[in-house]
């Protein structure tokens, strides 16, 4: 009981820290999208609480940044490999570093008609018990039509570390996306609404819009609705830059 009650106090101050380290992303959870072979991403994402906490305390703002790197030099069966660092004001900052991987096949390498598959990890923290999420995913999406691209896949994280307020085991759940190039309006404009299931701080439901201002260079505006109020804290607004440098 003492381990869960420490570990519990450890994930409070971490809340803030949940955003993920970030594979190749919609707007919270990971995609099934992947980098080109040889092409170097960087991501900048912001998260800003949208209100004060109960306490009357604004929770800290958390600065995500890293890069993102293709591996793999095949049309059928791609890989990127990353790291991020965050920054959120509070003691795990010590710790700042956190990895990520992702392997897949876009639609149709498979067999004809196949949804593109994606199997990764990401928020592999350095510091053991703390920031080592160490989440595994595996995720299918299929294009239909005007409809949109939807998404459905399951996590598993380190149950340690993925707990709700009273210390309970919630590190695993559904993966769930729904985005679209909304080129009735404009082919730079993009849409997203994704989920991520369970009560740890990792839990929310976030809709996005994206602009491209140039083929290497796009915004995120974004809202995050967390499941768990009591551990994840107020949502938030988030922008997230991302740059393709080559």
């Amino acid at each position: 009981m003492k381990n869960n009650t420490l570990i519990t106090a450890l994930l409070f101050c971490l809340a803030p820290l949940a955003a993920n380290a970030t594979p190749s992303t919609q707007v919270w959870i990971p995609s099934t999208d992947i980098q080109k072979y040889k092409s170097v991403h960087l991501n900048v994402d912001n998260y800003v609480a949208v209100e004060k906490e109960t306490s009357g305390a604004w929770k800290a703002p958390l600065f995500v940044i890293g890069p993102t790197v293709g591996v793999l030099p095949y049309e059928k069966v791609q890989a990127e490999v990353g790291f991020d660092l965050m920054r959120a004001g509070l003691a795990a900052d010590a710790s700042p570093l956190y990895l990520h991987a992702k392997v897949g096949t876009p639609e149709g390498a498979a067999f004809a008609g196949s949804p593109a598959f994606a199997l990764g990890g990401y928020n592999f923290g350095t510091k053991k018990d703390v920031t080592d999420q160490n989440i595994v995913y595996a995720l299918a999406a299929r294009n239909i039509g005007k409809a949109g691209r939807f998404s459905a896949g399951f996590f598993s994280g380190n149950d340690k570390v993925l707990l709700d307020e009273n210390g309970g085991k919630e590190n695993t759940g559904l993966l769930l996306s729904w985005d679209r190039t909304l080129s009735e309006v404009s082919d730079k404009l993009w849409a997203a609404v994704d989920y991520q299931g369970g009560d740890s701080a990792l839990g929310a439901l976030s809709f996005g819009l994206s602009w491209a201002f140039s083929p290497n260079t796009s915004v995120i505006f974004g809202y995050d609705v967390y499941n768990n109020d009591k551990i994840a804290g107020a949502d938030t607004y988030t922008v997230q830059l991302d740059i393709n440098l080559w």
